[in-house]
């Protein structure tokens, strides 16, 4: 960023917040592309880029009476940039382990149908190795989310992920070659 644009920033911002709205939007206008090159440095999706740069602007509009004029106004852009870059991956990540829950909760349709004692499917669970099978228990008997079932075995989340395809996998060998049987 050319320092002949930034050095402006600070007289732009006490003017803005003495009132100055044609200051204001000029200094917002001027800050897109500084955003935009901090925000781009923790985030690669072009459409959460776009989401964090204007979640800054609606937070630089927020706070902007805590700004000192004497003091530099890049370092508190990108201090702002950069929790709003942080606060949408957290979004994303709680909203991919949802997604991801959710792919878990479908494959438990592959779970085999159990007579009224539920003796066939015990059969099944036996057939699996013990952590496999204690997930499996965890997510699907006993409904704990992911995350739940992740702290009690103390595995990652991508672990007890891992488990649950493998037994899920093993369940169909086993459903399969149960009914082939028959």
């Amino acid at each position: 960023m050319p320092i002949t644009e930034t050095q402006h920033w600070p007289a732009l911002m006490a003017r803005a917040q003495a009132g100055d709205r044609e200051a204001y939007n000029r200094l917002l206008k001027a800050m897109v592309p500084a955003i935009r090159a901090f925000a781009r440095q923790k985030i690669s999706d072009e459409a959460l880029l776009e989401d964090v740069i204007q979640e800054t602007l609606l937070a630089i509009h927020r706070v902007r009476h805590t700004y000192d004029p004497q003091r530099p106004v890049l370092p508190w852009v990108a201090a702002i940039t950069s929790a709003r870059a942080i606060d949408a991956l957290r979004q994303r990540g709680r909203s991919q382990e949802v997604q991801d829950e959710e792919a878990v909760n479908r494959q438990a349709a592959v779970l085999p149908e159990t007579d009224t004692d539920g003796h066939e499917l015990n059969g099944y669970l036996d057939s699996l190795p013990v952590r496999q099978r204690e997930i499996v228990e965890s997510v699907h008997l006993r409904e704990q989310s992911l995350a739940q079932a992740a702290a009690e075995s103390n595995l990652s989340i991508a672990a007890v992920k891992s488990l649950l395809h493998r037994a899920m996998l093993n369940l169909r060998k086993s459903g399969k070659s149960n009914h082939e049987k028959s």
